[in-house]
């Protein structure tokens, strides 16, 4: 496996996506491009129909001497011409003149490769619902529990946990959008021929091409050329903006689960260890799963860019190298995908930290607040200054906050209820709640919409 494994691996896996990057499930793929392949090719009476027939039947991978085709392989060197020769023979004489008729490995390979990534993909949209829907619960539940926004690593004005969730939810629909809009290019069938011109075919070639992805379902390349791999790097570039946005996600909570601040963590269930030598310690597992796979991930896309890079119509350099980083960007994808499900399922918030935490400058983080109220008065660069000498004095100097706007002659009409209003977290959230539960509402409509 090339994704990042931990002790998360044994209990969270999809086995489903590992059966799809199984090397049985490739020949698998590759059986259903010739299967379809021949039944297109008898459709425009370029092969018997016959023949078309026992191929479809034969095209199971039961019916395979795998042994053989390893044998085959090392004996003339070739990864994909031994499938060949051994689903000929399983084909018998008349029906196996047929097999990989008029087309080139490249057409089969990645033709198949897509067709799992297609599966694949569906799979990360069904754990993409899962997570939107827990960011949903997660959102609507924290819609109005206060905590301190923060810029630049420190304290901001007041936000609720619902609205970093509702950030989150925006931020991964945008990334899910992408993902989806780039399904026409990157899953597509190419039957083209040795250098994609439809040269053993010019008469019907273009329409065996069609007939091949109706039959399957998927787009086709309108130039099936092999020296083409952006779309793949783009089905790329997008899987790791998804896992990005859960990256940022789980780095919130490995680091706002520090003991310093301790406002998110994830659950801890009794009997866990988290070192060989501390007892007491309760580390983050399913946060460190999604930031080392997320970060490996994003390594892959430099080199895709330059495997894109090949001279002339073909070149197996582009083909070897290109085929293992996507299989690698899926599997650590799945790694992210699995834990952020988990994670967000799971996830346990603090609510009382989180508003013990936006009290501890003492109301200081509302001077936007009282600024803003002034400013209707004295106007805004006037409150901005007065505001700013307050916060500086109580910053610097060690003053109370409070006591410092009572004692400033400007704030003198406000009385003692109204300054503690204003200094009050909870007070100063504007549409926080509402937004939380707007993008609580787009999750689960996102999500209904990725389980069709």
């Amino acid at each position: 496996m090339r994704s990042l494994q931990d002790s998360s691996s044994k209990s969270l896996k999809n086995d489903r996506i590992n059966q799809l990057l199984s090397d049985q499930e490739k020949i698998a793929s590759w059986l259903v491009m010739e299967a379809t392949l021949a039944k297109a090719q008898a459709k425009f009476g370029l092969i018997p129909k016959e023949a078309a027939e026992i191929i479809e039947e034969k095209a199971r991978i039961e019916n395979l001497d795998l042994a053989k085709i390893e044998a085959i392989k090392a004996e003339i060197g070739h990864g994909f011409v031994p499938f060949v020769k051994v689903f000929t023979e399983v084909c018998g004489e008349d029906a196996g003149k047929y097999v990989h008729y008029g087309v080139t490995t490249q057409n089969i390979q990645q033709s198949g490769q897509l067709y799992i990534a297609r599966q694949i993909n569906h799979e990360f949209k069904l754990m993409l619902a899962d997570i939107l829907d827990n960011y949903s619960s997660l959102a609507k539940k924290h819609a109005h529990d206060v905590m301190a926004g923060r810029t630049h690593g420190r304290h901001a004005v007041p936000i609720t946990f619902g609205y970093k969730v509702s950030v989150w939810i925006y931020e991964l629909s945008q990334a899910i959008e992408g993902l989806l809009e780039c399904e026409k290019r990157a899953f597509q069938i190419m039957m083209g021929g040795a250098v994609g011109g439809f040269n053993t075919f010019p008469d019907h070639g273009r329409d065996i091409q069609k007939e091949v992805s109706r039959l399957l379902g998927m787009p086709e390349m309108s130039i099936p050329s092999r020296n083409i791999n952006s779309h793949k790097e783009e089905y790329m570039m997008h899987l790791a903006l998804v896992c990005n946005c859960l990256h940022k996600m789980a780095q919130e909570v490995y680091y706002t689960g520090l003991e310093e601040i301790g406002e998110i963590s994830e659950s801890f269930k009794g009997g866990t260890v988290g070192s060989s030598t501390m007892p007491h310690k309760i580390n983050p597992k399913l946060a460190k799963g999604i930031i080392a796979n997320a970060d490996k991930l994003y390594s892959t896309l430099i080199p895709g860019l330059y495997s894109n890079i090949r001279l002339f119509e073909g070149d197996s350099s582009s083909y070897l190298l290109f085929d293992r980083l996507m299989e690698e960007a899926q599997e650590l994808t799945n790694e992210v995908l699995i834990r952020a499900r988990e994670l967000t399922r799971t996830m346990h918030v603090h609510t009382d930290k989180l508003k013990t935490n936006a009290w501890l400058n003492k109301g200081l983080d509302n001077a936007e607040h009282i600024m803003m109220e002034l400013a209707k008065v004295i106007g805004k660069d006037q409150a901005h200054q007065l505001l700013y000498s307050i916060s500086m004095n109580t910053e610097l100097n060690y003053q109370s906050f409070y006591d410092l706007l009572r004692q400033e002659p400007m704030l003198a009409s406000f009385s003692d209820q109204d300054l503690r209003n204003l200094i009050d977290p909870e007070q100063y959230t504007g549409l926080c709640a509402q937004l939380a539960v707007e993008q609580a509402d787009h999750a689960t409509g996102i999500a209904s919409a990725l389980r069709l």
